[in-house]
């Protein structure tokens, strides 16, 4: 299990000389906390809303992918400026990366719905332990931290800038597609001359519509597609909603894994929406045996000021 954990660590780590695969975390629920994505997110919504997300990747798998996001975002009252923060935390074997980047974002009312255009700006901090095991014995490569064959290699430990840009457009509660990029700069992070991380530049495409059964059912198709040029990922979602209350779903992502979705939401008198869900994923990619699959909790809010009055099987906000 350890060699086979060891490469996948390579293909995903990314050191200068190896190959390289996406490198932001994946998240099975992340129709709930868009703006980790796409900047031009903030605002668009309307109210005050935050987001918070847990996922355990490859649950008794040594090493294995652990990831937190928490996002948070905001229309400035009286201007068409929507604000936004996410803190994302990511770790997989001897590799953390830490993501903190503020967002801002121009909103524009465009026919029934709204445009956000938007920059976000922080850092990235990435590091890279020296105490993990090596692929291969009696293999020495000073790009790599380790200590082994009477070489020392350094942890890597390094902070960085970050950008990333996006646009998106809802119309709350019935569609929203956003187009945006991570990691714009796509530098090199540099302990010394021979241990480097190459950031790799992402781009993210989504879209979900909502189609109205009746007063009590809606059904909500979601897609999104991620990609750094040498990849491409593919999350195909179905959501069905009962009363604005209880919603469960399915997910599909080619080669990787398949899906169960199930929540809850409800909206008290003062306009406050609140949800929780839970995910379940079932590998299906050569890892399967290695793996109980992948468990992810999200928790929620929107704060949305009332503009018209809302009937109990009517909220603007799920899946916003």
């Amino acid at each position: 299990m350890k060699k086979i954990f060891t490469k996948i660590a390579f293909a995903i780590i990314g050191f200068s000389g190896v190959a390289t695969a996406q490198q932001d975390p994946q998240f099975t629920q992340w129709m709930h906390n868009k703006l980790i994505y796409n900047p031009g997110y903030a605002g668009t919504s309307g109210g005050i809303c935050g987001v918070a997300q847990f996922r355990q990747q490859w649950v008794s798998f040594e090493g294995a992918p652990q990831s937190i996001a928490i996002a948070g975002d905001m229309r400035l009252q009286g201007l068409p400026i929507g604000v936004g923060l996410n803190i994302i935390n990511d770790k997989i074997g001897p590799m953390n990366t830490l993501f903190l980047r503020a967002a801002g974002s121009w909103n524009k009312r465009l026919g029934l719905g709204t445009l956000g255009v938007g920059l976000d700006v922080g850092i990235l901090q990435k590091k890279i332990s020296d105490t993990w095991i090596t692929p291969e014995t009696g293999k020495i490569d000073p790009r790599i931290p380790g200590a082994y064959d009477l070489q020392n290699n350094p942890e890597l430990n390094k902070i960085s800038y970050d950008l990333g840009f996006g646009a998106f457009y809802q119309i709350p509660g019935t569609f929203y597609v956003g187009l945006s990029s991570t990691h714009l700069p796509a530098q090199s992070i540099r302990q010394n001359t021979d241990i480097s991380f190459k950031l790799s530049r992402h781009y993210y495409g989504m879209a979900g519509y909502t189609f109205m059964i009746n007063k009590w059912n809606k059904l909500t198709p979601n897609v999104l597609v991620k990609t750094d040029v040498s990849g491409t990922a593919i999350d195909a979602n179905l959501t069905y909603m009962w009363s604005d209350m209880i919603w469960v779903g399915g997910t599909f992502r080619a080669g990787d894994a398949g899906a169960a979705l199930i929540g809850y939401q409800n909206t008290t008198a003062k306009g406050l929406t609140y949800k929780i869900g839970y995910s379940y994923d079932f590998t299906l990619s050569k890892i399967k045996g290695y793996s109980s699959g992948t468990h992810e909790i999200i928790a929620g809010f929107c704060l949305t000021p009332k503009v018209k009055k809302l009937t109990s099987y009517s909220d603007p906000r799920f899946l916003n």
